[in-house]
Parts: structure tokens; sequence; C-alpha cells
């Protein structure tokens, strides 16, 4: 037996924006919405415990300190790695320097609270299922 990731939560100080932010990158809905405040976003089709993890937006007034010990990387499914980088800076994503020498094959970014993550060079397969990203479906 072994376990699966079905969720990663973000503490930040918007969970509105955050989840428009994330949603918009990953094609992800609006699944919940708790009292605390925390939205859950993940795949339309497949909601909670579905092939890919939710992500919670969870309100936080705590400052971040320091590089994030752990971050996101994604990967076009539909588009080139430049079309695709375009595309997320349109949304607000941001370059970010934390070290890279310029000779790497993926691009640093930030989402709109400055959490970083890396587009990845590799376009990806959409899972098979997903009529909005998967033509043979």
């Amino acid at each position: 037996m072994a376990c699966r990731i079905s969720e990663l939560v973000i503490d930040c100080a918007d969970p509105d924006g955050l989840a428009a932010f994330w949603s918009k990158v990953l094609g992800y809905v609006e699944l919940e919405r708790e009292d605390d405040g925390s939205i859950a976003i993940g795949p339309a089709d497949a909601g909670f415990g579905g092939p890919q993890p939710t992500l919670v937006l969870s309100p936080s007034s705590a400052p971040r300190t320091g590089k994030l010990r752990l971050h996101i990387d994604v990967n076009a499914t539909d588009r080139d790695q430049d079309a695709e980088l375009e595309r997320l800076l349109a949304l607000g994503a941001r370059p970010v320097d934390v070290g890279q020498t310029g000779a790497e094959s993926w691009h640093v970014l930030a989402d709109p609270e400055g959490n970083e993550f890396c587009l990845l060079h590799t376009r990806l397969q959409p899972l098979c299922g997903d009529p909005a990203r998967d033509p043979r479906t």
C-alpha cells in the first residue's frame, strides 16, 4: 500500500486572488469554500481525489520568511514552453532569480504572492478523460 498526494495547501494573504491565478494556470475550478476563508480548487471533472491534487488556498497573515522549501513545477500541455511562459506572465506570474545560471531548461517564476514555481521545458500529454484538454476524448 502507498499514499498519494491529494491536496497541496498554500498559506496566503489573498485566497481569492491566488485561487483565481492558479485556476487559470492549471485549468482548475473552485471546488469548495470553507468557513475559515480557505478555497479549494481542482479539476472540474474529477474534483478531490482525482489523478491531480487539489490546491487549498488558506488565509494567513503570517509573513513568509526565506525561500520556500517546497515549490510547484508545471509543464505545458497544449503549447510549447515559450508560448506558455508568455501566457503565465500575462496571468500575473513574474520571473524570479533564485540563483539560476541562465543555462537551465526551465523558468523560475513567482505567483502574485511571490511563491516560486517552475515552468519546465517538456510538454506533457493532457490527462485522458478531460475533454477541455484532451482532443482524443
